[in-house]
């Protein structure tokens, strides 16, 4: 009796190379105008001024965020961490009513794709010639194409890398130190790592980022229901498939032959490489790729649109009409998502409305208990901590309660540059037998001289001896 045969299972299946077809249609040019929204809006705002610095502004260095008008510190960092959660509800939102739309439109793994595919497309030719030229073998002529083609992501690339950093470095600054090669090691390595990323992911690994690598396609399904859009293929409408040639055939004959005429083109445009018409699959990321180069097809061959569209599951089982896929859209769970997203940016909106442009730290001098001077005046030293996070220069006057005759010996008045910290010492006394031995509450205060609206006030500790 003869052994079988042993079979070789493998762990790792290589990569098949994708070559998508170019689509055009409604959404292609939706996806399209994202790309120069999102692009305009990423490379451009570096460059905007406001009050004489940039207009958006990480400065790590500093420790200071400018956002348009608004100057974060790190004790402000709550509200940074504020806009995250606002942008994920935003996304939980949106994947609640429309699937992975923002993968397939504004993703930046997506958007910098389409790019890089564009200039493939333009210096290696349409989808046919980029697979002949990577069949050929070695030439003059493909690798002139190559290089051009690989010169011009990394020049797109470098470009990202540079804004990118300059949203955490003064981009001036930075242009001025690309011009004489004076990069600091770590503006070196962030501009090298996050161009080698947009070159990697967007010209070399392209779909495997989206199927591998986001978390976001793994955990997408828990976030839709029956009622989400989806990309969904009418297999009542287009199956039996078969080609155009057969299925004149078969009506001739009185059969019955699906709309669908099995030429492919919704597989060749996919970017992740997927066939649609076998259902939902986590690696469709929701670009409508397909329906545009299927509607085009079915206004070829003079058959309604629609065999591949934007649907819900529940809509393809009941036959709805497009009225009532709208009418569904407000159901308890996009209300839940959105009456939280709604109450979450009216918080942090009036947090930043209502927030105090001035903060104040009292902190006594550990080193010099409350002592007695002359005329058995009781004496504490402080340290104010004075933050002004607004973009004028203030001058502040200073005021001292909680003791009937507590007095400032230093100057009341202390001017503090615009979006600056400054330490300044004061030193207050009491007389003697006006307050009790040990720790007596007090509380400063400080208050623009030219606005006196903007004031704070902090409470401390003003100790007597025993």
């Amino acid at each position: 009796m003869n052994s079988p045969e042993p079979q070789v299972v493998h762990m790792y299946a290589a990569r098949e190379e994708i070559y998508p077809r170019e689509a055009s249609g409604r959404y292609a040019r939706l996806r399209w105008l994202f790309v120069w929204l999102t692009q305009l809006a990423f490379y451009c705002t570096p460059w905007l001024q406001w009050n004489g610095r940039q207009a958006l502004l990480f400065d790590l260095g500093a420790r200071k965020f400018y956002i348009f008008g608004l100057v974060l510190w790190p004790q402000d960092f709550i509200y940074l961490a504020a806009l995250l959660i606002i942008c994920a509800y935003l996304l939980f939102l949106a994947t609640a009513v429309a699937g992975r739309v923002w993968c397939g439109f504004a993703c930046p793994q997506t958007v910098y794709t389409e790019i890089f595919l564009w200039i493939e497309r333009k210096i290696e030719g349409k989808r046919s010639a980029r697979m002949a030229l990577d069949r050929q073998p070695p030439s003059a002529s493909k690798f002139a194409k190559k290089s051009a083609k690989h010169l011009a992501w990394g020049a797109v690339a470098l470009w990202t890398g540079f804004t990118f950093v300059g949203y955490f470095t003064p981009i001036k600054m930075l242009g001025g130190e690309v011009l004489t090669l004076s990069f600091g090691p770590w503006e070196w390595f962030w501009v090298v790592f996050y161009s080698f990323a947009t070159y990697g992911n967007a010209g070399w690994m392209r779909e495997q980022v989206c199927k591998y690598m986001c978390p976001y396609a793994r955990f997408q399904s828990s976030m839709f229901d029956s009622d989400t859009l989806i990309i969904t293929y009418a297999g009542e409408r287009g199956e039996p498939r078969m080609p155009l040639s057969k299925k004149k055939e078969k009506e001739k004959e009185g059969q019955r032959g699906g709309d669908c005429i099995d030429c492919s083109m919704c597989v060749q445009v996919c970017p992740t490489g997927i066939d649609i018409r076998n259902g939902l699959q986590y690696e469709c990321i929701g670009c409508a790729a397909c329906v545009d180069a299927c509607n085009g097809v079915m206004d070829k061959v003079g058959l309604p649109r629609g065999l591949i569209r934007y649907s819900t599951e529940r809509a393809m089982t009941m036959h709805y009409t497009p009225t009532e896929i709208r009418r569904r859209t407000l159901r308890p769970r996009v209300r839940i998502y959105a009456a939280i997203l709604a109450l979450i940016v009216a918080a942090v909106g009036s947090a930043l409305y209502l927030r105090v442009p001035l903060k104040l730290d009292v902190i006594r001098d550990r080193g010099a208990m409350g002592r007695e001077v002359e005329d058995g005046m009781i004496e504490n030293v402080y340290r104010l901590q004075i933050m002004n996070t607004s973009e004028r220069a203030q001058t502040y006057r200073i005021r001292v309660s909680g003791i009937a005759t507590l007095a400032q010996v230093t100057p009341d008045l202390v001017r503090v540059d615009a979006t600056e910290t400054k330490a300044y010492p004061i030193r207050l006394r009491t007389a003697h037998g006006a307050a009790h031995p040990g720790s007596n509450k007090i509380a400063v205060e400080l208050t623009s001289v030219d606005e006196p609206s903007l004031h704070v006030k902090e409470d401390a500790v003003f100790i007597v001896p025993r």
